[in-house]
């Protein structure tokens, strides 16, 4: 769980996850990025996967099912990492 981040990387965010884009039907990991607000209670949805639906302004709508109930987030690509689909596993 993370809580706060190394001394010397306070503050410091990648460009990269910042910037990246997702197609819909991607599969996304949520990771909190410490150094931007979130928007969520802290813990409910780090670590969850999930799906793209669509792009609204900057951020996606992920689609995360929670106790098989699908439930649906507005989330910033800096918290999103993409997953990749591992061959033979459906």
């Amino acid at each position: 769980m993370l809580k706060y981040k190394k001394p010397r990387q306070k503050g410091k965010f990648s460009f990269t996850r910042f910037f990246q884009k997702f197609q819909p039907g991607d599969t996304v990991a949520v990771v909190r990025e410490l150094s931007h607000e979130f928007g969520y209670v802290n813990n409910r949805l780090q670590g969850r996967t999930g799906k793209v639906l669509a792009k609204r302004g900057s951020a996606y709508y992920i689609e995360i099912k929670d106790l098989n109930k699908p439930k649906r987030y507005l989330i910033k690509p800096i918290h999103l990492t993409k997953i990749e689909n591992i061959g033979g596993i459906k």
